[in-house]
């Protein structure tokens, strides 16, 4: 998968999403409740503090000392104790289910745009939302060439939007990204009254 992505602003942290499917995958399920750049940087933070991402370490870690490496300042999570449990489910259904390769789930069968949603929202702390933005990012940045990649990503695969992580390639679109998001949220607040 070695992709040159450019989520986090920082370049090691950036080059793991790059080159390590697994890593991806983790920076994607702590998507939630923090900036973007925080949460695609906590694969690396793991890295860093386990001396590397193992997907089978992380699966069968003591529970409390990976919420203790996941607390470290600086936190790879602003709710490090749940998502120390999301991370290490996710590394066991990885184990479980894929003997362990994050790619498997967009390689394995050749399957289809469909069938990788299916594959992501299957998984601990993958939602419909999550799962489309994370097969779009999939699609728009690391050469996934499924057919129906798009149609099943939805809004999310939308060329030349601006919604989500998988339209951020620099600080432009960061931005752009940004101001999408906004704008969602004002609108949906406007809509409640």
């Amino acid at each position: 998968m070695s992709h040159d992505l450019h989520i986090t602003g920082d370049d090691a942290a950036d080059a793991l999403l790059s080159e390590d499917p697994f890593a991806l995958l983790v920076g994607m399920l702590l998507d939630q409740q923090v900036a973007m750049e925080t949460a695609f940087a906590g694969p690396q933070k793991l890295a860093e503090r386990l001396g590397g991402l193992d997907v089978r370490r992380l699966a069968t870690m003591d529970p409390d000392e990976l919420t203790e490496v996941c607390r470290q300042p600086p936190a790879v999570h602003r709710y490090p104790g749940s998502m120390a449990g999301r991370i290490q489910a996710l590394s066991a259904a990885l184990v479980e289910e894929y003997d362990g390769d994050a790619a498997a789930l967009w390689t394995r069968g050749d399957p289809d745009g469909a069938e990788i949603l299916r594959r992501l929202k299957a998984l601990p702390g993958f939602g419909d939302q999550k799962a489309r933005i994370f097969l779009a990012l999939l699609g728009k940045q690391c050469g996934l060439e499924a057919a129906g990649w798009r149609e099943a990503a939805g809004a999310y695969g939308e060329e030349g939007s601006f919604r989500s992580v998988a339209d951020i390639v620099d600080a432009d679109s960061l931005t752009r990204v940004r101001e999408t998001k906004r704008a969602a949220k004002a609108a949906a607040k406007a809509a409640k009254k």
